[in-house]
């Protein structure tokens, strides 16, 4: 009975962990799942992914690669973004502020009349870890495009919102 107890204890103790183990290295891996526009627009489809490597004291750089296509529109728009982040050293959860900067474009049928934009964004992600390897995040981008041109004419700056989700594996 003293070795049921003792194994059904170890055995809770390590699926319940909840204190971030000290990884020499941890990558993440997300998905877009939602994204709305200042302008309102209408999406047919949303796709890409954001990932992040995050070194021993707490610093991380990544990349984010975010494809939309408009509602009757031939062309996708690609974003591809490179951050650099901070884990705030909190025991239970982890949070994540990151800053990024990279350029939008468009691909497909109509894009030769658009210009590559800047683009800037700020994000925020929250993880729970579930186990000491793994933690699953949830994510909220702010990206403004601005110095875009169609046409040959500067266009207005707009900002959208990105929710994601993801995991991160710690090594």
């Amino acid at each position: 009975m003293k070795k049921i107890i003792l194994t059904v204890f170890a055995a809770t103790s390590l699926l319940l962990y909840s204190t971030p183990s000290f990884a020499l290295l941890s990558v993440s891996v997300g998905v877009p799942l939602s994204l709305e526009c200042e302008t309102k627009c209408e999406l047919d489809s949303l796709s890409g992914y954001f990932l992040g490597v995050q070194l021993p004291f707490a610093l991380g750089l990544g990349m984010d690669s975010i494809k939309t296509k408009g509602k009757g529109q031939k062309m996708t728009v690609t974003t591809d973004i490179y951050n650099i982040f901070y884990q705030l050293p909190i025991p239970v959860i982890n949070l994540i502020f990151g800053l990024g900067v990279g350029s939008g474009g468009a691909e497909g049928d109509g894009s030769e009349d658009y210009e590559d934009s800047t683009i800037n964004q700020w994000y925020t992600s929250i993880g729970i870890p579930l186990i000491p390897l793994f933690d699953f995040h949830v994510s909220y981008r702010s990206i403004t495009s601005k110095d875009g041109k169609y046409k040959g004419k500067k266009m207005d700056s707009d900002t959208s919102t990105v929710m994601g989700a993801g995991i991160a594996f710690n090594f």
